[in-house]
């Protein structure tokens, strides 16, 4: 379960929630541009686009959950199984493992028209990571601050949507969502209101409530329509948490130890990184442009998970 939107004030947010029962050391992680990324078809990328998001590395290669680099352009992998499938290696395509499309993207593409324009020449690759780290059946979210798309790889083939929305979620594919969306918002606030028992939120009356991918979906996408917000930088940042903590998952609501692992926030046109976790509720910021981004070394920031707690007397 994990839930990304795109998020325009001011400036451009994207971020996510991560929900799991377990993790593995996620960290901010900065990619500098000279850091060479190692494909498993033997190319290599050794200047690029520098790129902040969260992680886990493991042999110095950062394997991003989502990520933006410094031209604002974003993406996020969301759990999709049972409909992802990944194909053979094959030799008319460039052919990419899952877990390479972030950087592949963020390396050497500064918007979504330049991603669109390139995804026929790829094939997403049944190829794990290693014998421990197993191909994790995804689909994505792509965005700037100009459009944004979901990209999955099905059995019948590479298919790409406009997520005019700006949301994505897990199960079922992107086309069903919108589809019940739709269905769902127009069925909503039809209740007549009797002053003598009501109250307000009338409006989202029939809004879904449970923790369901096509749920979180339409609650998402409800919330993010009718958002109200200012245009700083706090009140943006701010609002932004507000919005995907409407689908949080707190823990024991599905097993003892699942919940919301951590929710994100990039300011893609600052390179600002902000996040919580579940046991730190406290917004942290990373800010790329403060590290040299000239460099050909990982920076690693571990997440805080201890509450931080501002005790006024």
């Amino acid at each position: 379960m994990c839930t990304a939107i795109s998020f325009k004030t001011k400036n451009h947010y994207f971020g996510r929630t991560l929900d799991l029962d377990y993790h593995y050391n996620e960290s901010v992680v900065i990619t500098p541009r000279k850091f060479s990324f190692r494909f498993r078809n033997g190319k290599e990328i050794e200047n690029h686009f520098a790129i902040i998001g969260i992680a886990t590395v493991i042999d110095d290669y950062p394997l991003y959950y989502e990520a933006t680099n410094e031209k604002g352009l974003s993406i996020a992998g969301l759990n999709f199984p049972h409909n992802a499938h990944y194909f053979p290696v094959c030799d008319s395509k460039e052919n990419l493992a899952s877990f390479e499309l972030i950087p592949w993207m963020l390396s050497q593409f500064a918007g979504v028209d330049e991603v669109k324009e390139n995804l026929n020449k790829i094939n997403i690759a049944d190829i794990d990571f290693s014998e421990k780290f197993k191909a994790s059946p995804l689909h994505w979210i792509v965005a700037d601050k100009k459009e944004c798309i979901t990209v999955e790889c099905v059995e019948e083939g590479l298919k790409i949507y406009d997520n005019p929305l700006g949301v994505l979620t897990n199960n079922p594919p992107f086309d069903w969502q919108i589809k019940n969306y739709e269905g769902t918002i127009g069925s909503l606030g039809k209740e007549e209101a009797d002053p003598k028992t009501s109250s307000k939120g009338l409006d989202a009356f029939g809004l879904p409530g449970d923790l369901s991918s096509p749920s979180r979906f339409v609650k998402l996408a409800f919330a993010k329509e009718k958002s109200v917000c200012g245009e700083t930088e706090e009140e943006s940042v701010t609002q932004f948490f507000h919005i995907l903590g409407t689908v949080n998952t707190p823990r024991g609501f599905i097993s003892d130890n699942y919940m919301t692992v951590y929710t994100s926030c990039c300011n893609t046109d600052k390179g600002i990184y902000y996040y919580t976790t579940y046991g730190n509720s406290q917004i942290n910021a990373v800010d790329m442009n403060n590290e040299n981004l000239d460099s050909d070394s990982l920076v690693s920031y571990p997440l805080v998970t201890r509450q931080q707690m501002n005790r006024i007397n």
